[in-house]
């Protein structure tokens, strides 16, 4: 089942700035946004539950050093995703 992506502002944000920064990494997100939206938890994307004051929140890999911060949602009565925010280990967590 293919869930819908909502990108929040802040993930837009983010995204453009982190393309922007290593213009490769565009092609992983987009690569880890269509293997998010088939299967969350393919093993290639390292999903996992977030704890502490991310708690609720899950994280994917999308390369190296780049992570995807999302939520499960419901939006008009199907199960969809809110991309939250993008970017490095560090910047994210």
């Amino acid at each position: 089942m293919k869930r819908l992506l909502l990108p929040s502002p802040a993930f837009l944000r983010a995204a453009r700035r982190a393309v922007k920064r290593d213009a490769p990494l565009a092609k992983d997100l987009w690569t880890a946004l269509n293997l998010l939206a088939e299967d969350a938890s393919d093993p290639r994307l390292r999903t996992h539950k977030l704890r502490g004051k991310l708690e609720g929140a899950w994280a994917c890999s999308a390369g190296y050093d780049l992570r995807i911060i999302f939520s499960f949602v419901e939006h008009e009565g199907s199960a969809a995703i809110l991309l939250e925010t993008v970017g490095s280990h560090d910047e994210v967590y």
